[in-house]
């Protein structure tokens, strides 16, 4: 397979986002508050120069998280709107894009990677090392998610 990782704007990642993490909603519910900071990183997965997956990361702390690993005054990012194109997904690529994110996070100084997992998506970042640390809380319009982190 013909693959590629690399830097992508914020709105490089719609084409993506909308269908799977958006579908049936505005175009304008695909920009996350922080997408267009200095600090926040957009990457996109490529195949045969074609994009089939995205994540955002942004410099975030989060109070619970602090707490876990002692971060109070370091580095820690939150993944948002990760999202591999249905017609793709099971083939590894959401793996790949995490661990090419990890890795360029880790050569920043990066300590921990935190997000909020949708349900349906806990048992794959499992696999990669994360836990859970909240009880599931609803997220309005998107569904159960839960607070999850890894240190790096």
């Amino acid at each position: 397979m013909n693959l590629e990782i690399r830097n992508i704007s914020g709105i490089e990642t719609y084409p993506v986002r909308h269908p799977v993490l958006r579908a049936g909603r505005p175009i304008t519910d695909c920009y996350f508050e922080g997408d267009d900071l200095n600090t926040t990183i957009h990457l996109g997965i490529f195949v045969k120069e074609r994009l089939h997956g995205v994540a955002t990361f942004l410099m975030n702390k989060d109070l619970n998280i602090e707490e876990l690993i002692s971060l109070e005054h370091q580095q820690c990012y939150q993944l948002r709107g990760m999202a591999i194109k249905a017609e793709i997904q099971g083939q590894q690529l959401g793996s790949q894009l995490i661990n090419h994110a990890e890795e360029m996070l880790k050569n920043k100084n990066v300590l921990a990677l935190w997000f909020n997992a949708r349900e349906s998506a806990v048992s794959f970042y499992k696999k990669k090392g994360y836990q859970i640390v909240s009880e599931p809380f609803e997220i309005a319009t998107v569904g159960i998610h839960y607070k999850m982190y890894k240190a790096l």
